[in-house]
């Protein structure tokens, strides 16, 4: 087995992306922690108006569900919108480390002016178990050393 990052990581889709909208408040699929020691959360802006407000909130629940969720304290990262479209393109990444619950969830919010987000994707890292076999996530492909095509 090659070390590559592919082996070590489980890469999950969370949530679909977001249409342009300035009171956005958009919840991503819950993600079982189970057996990783931590996951980045990443989104893209894909449209920005000036003014506008993205943010993306790391939320925690003991149960598997949205009734309960909490924010974490300090998880989440916001960009604001100075110019139309300065910020298009930009990603939004919160990380955390050894979470105290099991279940971890993010929620994506615009205000002020339109905003609009790319799909969320769940890196799982530190896997207690390896290698990870994400072929249940999709076609990941990995290769060591490769030739020309």
């Amino acid at each position: 087995m090659s070390p590559t990052l592919m082996n070590t990581t489980r890469i999950v889709w969370a949530a679909v992306a977001v249409a342009a909208g300035a009171s956005i408040d958009n919840d991503s699929a819950i993600i079982d922690m189970a057996g990783y020691e931590g996951v980045i959360f990443l989104t893209t802006v894909e449209d920005s108006v000036a003014t506008g407000v993205a943010a993306m909130t790391v939320e925690q629940n003991s149960a598997n569900s949205g009734s309960g969720m909490a924010s974490l304290a300090d998880a989440v990262a916001t960009l604001t919108c100075a110019t139309n479209d300065d910020i298009n393109g930009k990603v939004l990444a919160v990380d955390v480390y050894r979470p105290r619950e099991r279940y971890l969830r993010v929620n994506r919010t615009s205000a002020t002016a339109n905003i609009a987000f790319g799909a969320v994707i769940a890196i799982l890292y530190g896997p207690r178990k390896v290698p990870i076999d994400g072929s249940a996530d999709g076609d990941l492909v990995s290769v060591t050393s490769p030739a020309a095509a």
